[in-house]
C-alpha cells in the first residue's frame, strides 16, 4: 500500500513540475499579446488621435498630436439619409462584418454592403466601414455612414482603435480647411456676398 502511495506521491510530483515548466514558457507568449502592438484596443495605447470626416470635401483624416498622418475619399449620406454632423467615439471594431437589416442578413464576402470592416459609432447605427460599391466613394451615396473603398478602411482599421474621436463636419470651418484645404464656408459667403466668388458657393 505504501509502495502504491508512494508511485502516486511519485507521479503526482512528475506531473507537477512538467505544469509548471510548460507554465514558466506560456507565459511569456502570453504576455506579449498584451502589448500594444499586437493588442489594438489596449489602454496603454496614449497618442492623441482623431479621425476628422468633412461631408462637404467628402474626405477623411486621421491625426495623431495634431498631424495628418494619413487621408482618404469617403462617401457620405444622401440628402434623404444625411450624416450626422457632431463629435463622437469609437465603441466598436469589427473584421469581416456581418450586415444585419430588417429581413435581411448578409454575411461576410463580396456581396456586404459593409465591405471587410467596420468602425461603429457611439451614434447608434452608424459607422466607418468598408463598401461593396466602390463606385460611390466621393458621393453622397450613403444611408448616413462614411464609406470607403476596402483597401482604404483596412489600412484605416490598423490605425484607429475603440476611443478615439470621431468628429463629423458639415460645413467647412478652420480645421477642415487647414486639413483638407480650401476655405471656411464664412469665407466663402463673406466673399460671395461682396460678388467676387458666388459660383464657388456650395460647390
Amino acid at each position: 500500500m505504501n509502495r502504491v502511495a508512494g508511485n502516486i506521491l511519485n507521479d503526482t510530483r512528475k506531473t507537477l513540475v512538467l505544469a509548471l515548466v510548460a507554465l514558466a514558457f506560456a507565459l511569456p507568449l502570453c504576455a506579449q499579446d498584451t502589448t500594444p502592438e499586437n493588442n489594438p484596443d489596449s489602454d496603454q495605447d496614449d497618442s492623441n488621435r482623431v479621425v476628422l470626416v468633412s461631408l462637404v470635401d467628402r474626405k477623411l483624416a486621421v491625426i495623431e498630436d495634431g498631424v495628418v498622418v494619413a487621408t482618404f475619399e469617403v462617401a457620405v449620406g444622401a440628402d434623404v439619409t444625411p450624416s450626422p454632423a457632431g463629435e463622437f467615439k469609437v465603441v466598436n471594431r469589427v473584421q469581416n462584418p456581418t450586415y444585419y437589416h430588417p429581413g435581411n442578413v448578409i454575411p461576410a464576402g463580396k456581396n456586404n454592403p459593409l465591405g471587410t470592416r467596420w468602425l461603429g459609432l457611439s451614434e447608434k447605427g452608424y459607422g466607418i466601414h468598408g463598401t461593396n460599391a466602390p463606385k460611390s466613394i466621393g458621393k453622397a451615396a450613403s444611408h448616413g455612414c462614411i464609406r470607403l473603398r476596402n483597401r482604404d478602411v483596412e489600412k484605416l482599421f490598423t490605425m484607429v482603435r475603440v476611443g478615439d474621436t470621431v468628429k463629423i463636419r458639415s460645413e467647412r470651418d478652420e480645421e477642415t480647411a487647414q486639413t483638407f484645404g480650401g476655405e471656411t464656408d464664412d469665407t466663402l459667403v463673406a466673399e460671395a456676398s461682396g460678388g467676387a466668388v458666388a459660383e464657388t458657393v456650395g460647390q
